[in-house]
């Protein structure tokens, strides 16, 4: 019996994935709980295991297309099975069923060696190949004899000659030096004609596109590159444009006098305790947050929901977007265990590795860019929160102190909230009960 593949749903907000890549081809046989593809979701980048065991009769829908997640993107099944009523069903016609049935040409492999990468066959052995892969091959150029088949029982399929001609471009054959010069020179080799022996990609090849890159600068011919606006991309940006549709966002700014929190890391650290700035800070917010709930809430229908649990969102830079790993129950957490929490929550959203459990739940959300530079910033709400708290970087300042001028080691404190639920006055007393504590550290105690 063939088994529909679906996106499975990752996470309560999710509806829809993108295919970022297949890892088996049309005709290879999975086993249920193998990895079957990745797909990219709003936030992160995931492996998809197989649903059942069998051969992968049919891939629906490609890499790159966004997915909805009731939607079926591949069949697995028995060999020979007929899947025309799912295939149906989808709206999407099997290329592997098309070929089949038109007669396969049967070739003969002859006894001389089989040029590299080709698949081990022995000389004799029968090469099916469906008539469209064949006119492809004779499209294409390339021997047949070189491909490896993906189809049932070895039949080469018009997506293998495709694949083939493909990889080819992409460095199957290009000389060392040649893709080393491209690395370098960020030159895309598929765009590159290869002037040596059966195409390959020669130094010389890969120094005239540099020279054509340059000669195309110089005449202001600059040339441009589409990414596209899909997966964690794309949802960054309807949330970040609903959280600023749906709020009625206001913001407040505040410097604190960060001597004492340098103070405390420095003991920390000469005792062998590692803490850094971010683990204060979640520290002191979740303390805070403890005494004015009204910022650790949420609007309902029903009505404005406090949370007596404080779950402190860190938003983390990834290579494609954004995401916001959560401690959960910061409040009841010593600055030891947060730190550990928190290192372990940001090495596994920059590896991909978080799960649904690990960005979900969220009350109230903290976004650093001191580390770049960024001396203040205001930050958009995480929704369905009410605040967020922007952290610039420690820089020293002279400021005066009495009647003198003295170097202190000052951050600004930029904090969003959201003017429906939260009034200005106590906005200020959230954000100033935050800076007492950064500036007398024992109120953590």
């Amino acid at each position: 019996m063939a088994t529909k593949v679906i996106l499975p749903k990752q996470g309560l907000q999710m509806t829809e994935g993108t295919i970022i890549k297949w890892l088996f081809a049309e005709g290879q046989t999975v086993e249920a709980g193998q990895p079957l593809f990745e797909m990219e979701t709003d936030k992160l980048t995931i492996e998809i295991e197989a649903p059942a065991s069998g051969i992968l009769l049919k891939i629906i829908r490609n890499v790159g297309e966004v997915v909805p997640i009731t939607e079926t993107i591949a069949v697995i099944g028995d060999l020979g099975e007929d899947i025309s009523s799912i295939l149906n069903t989808t709206g999407s016609k099997s290329d592997v069923a098309d070929e089949q049935k038109n007669e396969v040409v049967v070739a003969q492999v002859s006894a001389s060696p089989s040029p590299s990468p080709a698949p081990q066959r022995q000389p004799g052995e029968r090469i099916f190949i469906t008539p469209r892969a064949k006119m492809t091959v004779e499209e294409a150029g390339v021997n047949y004899q070189d491909i490896s088949g993906t189809g049932p029982e070895g039949l080469i399929i018009e997506k293998d000659v495709k694949d083939y001609v493909e990889s080819s471009k992409m460095g199957a054959k290009i000389t060392p030096v040649a893709k080393k010069i491209a690395e370098q020179n960020q030159i895309d080799v598929a765009n590159v004609d290869g002037t040596g022996a059966r195409g390959k990609i020669m130094k010389a090849d890969i120094e005239k596109a540099i020279n054509e890159r340059r000669t195309k600068q110089i005449a202001g011919e600059r040339e441009q590159r589409l990414i596209p606006f899909a997966g964690m991309r794309k949802v960054i940006a309807e949330n970040m444009m609903k959280s600023l549709h749906s709020m009625a966002q206001a913001n407040h700014r505040m410097k604190v006098d960060m001597t004492e929190v340098m103070t405390l890391r420095e003991r920390l650290k000469a005792d062998g305790v590692k803490i850094s700035f971010n683990d204060i800070l979640v520290k002191v917010v979740a303390k805070a947050l403890g005494d004015f709930p009204i910022a650790n809430s949420t609007l309902t229908e029903e009505g404005i929901v406090l949370r007596d649990f404080v779950n402190v969102g860190i938003a983390v830079a990834v290579d494609n977007g954004l995401i916001v790993p959560v401690v959960k129950d910061a409040d009841l957490m010593t600055l030891k265990e947060i730190s550990t929490v928190s290192s372990e929550l940001i090495e596994k959203a920059k590896s991909g590795k978080l799960g649904p459990d690990d960005y979900q739940g969220g009350t109230f959300t903290i976004t650093n860019l001191g580390m770049f530079g960024i001396d203040e910033f205001t930050a958009v709400i995480n929704s369905p929160e009410v605040g967020i708290l922007a952290v610039g970087k420690i820089d020293m300042t002279p400021v005066v102190v009495g009647n003198e001028i003295v170097i202190k080691p000052i951050m600004v404190l930029s904090l969003t909230y959201d003017h429906r639920i939260v009034d200005g006055a106590p906005a200020a007393q959230f954000l100033q009960r935050i800076k007492q504590i950064l500036q007398n550290p024992y109120l953590l105690l």
